[in-house]
């Protein structure tokens, strides 16, 4: 006689295993995520009536991989209309491109990398408006920040001290403006 197979643990929403669509507010086009890292467990028939059977599952770290993005940085505008990105990692390596030029790479200091993340983690940046409050800058630099799926934008007349922090502690001194 066969035993069926023990119930499956319930999946949390979105853990259904397949890919997550998510916007991608800065280019209009949609991106496609791996699937979520939870791991489930199951619990194997018992063959002892004295013991229960007991399943540990490994939890999901919260810690960032190395070469996870911390933030990205999309500026558009200025007098040339430029489109430039900048995208630093959690262990402070960085890509910044500039138009049509080759991409730019760099590495900050852990002290460097360590000051980005606590401009970002400060509460005061949690409350920076998502959307410009002022009036815009005519041929003035509109500036697109994500950081964990929040899309801060700021224009050049406005900028709360929260977000000058997190510019200040940018690779090379700022968001890319130069064309």
């Amino acid at each position: 006689m066969s035993v069926p197979p023990a119930p499956s643990a319930p999946s949390a929403p979105g853990d259904s295993g397949e890919p997550t669509r998510t916007p991608d507010a800065t280019a209009g086009t949609s991106t496609t995520a791996a699937p979520s890292p939870r791991t489930s467990t199951t619990a194997a028939p018992s063959t002892s009536t004295s013991a229960s059977a007991t399943a540990t599952a490994t939890a999901p770290t919260d810690e960032p991989q190395p070469g996870e993005v911390l933030v990205e940085v999309v500026v558009n505008g200025g007098l040339a209309g430029v489109r430039n990105k900048l995208v630093v990692h959690y262990d402070g390596s960085w890509t910044s491109r500039s138009g049509t030029k080759p991409p730019r790479t760099g590495q900050q200091t852990p002290a460097e990398a360590a000051e980005l993340r606590a401009a970002l983690e400060d509460p005061a940046y949690a409350r920076v408006p998502d959307r410009p409050t002022g009036s815009p800058i005519a041929d003035g630099f509109q500036y697109f920040v994500t950081y964990r799926h929040r899309l801060v934008v700021s224009g050049d007349g406005e900028r709360p001290a929260a977000l000058q922090r997190v510019f200040t502690a940018l690779p090379e001194g700022g968001p890319p403006t130069s064309p």
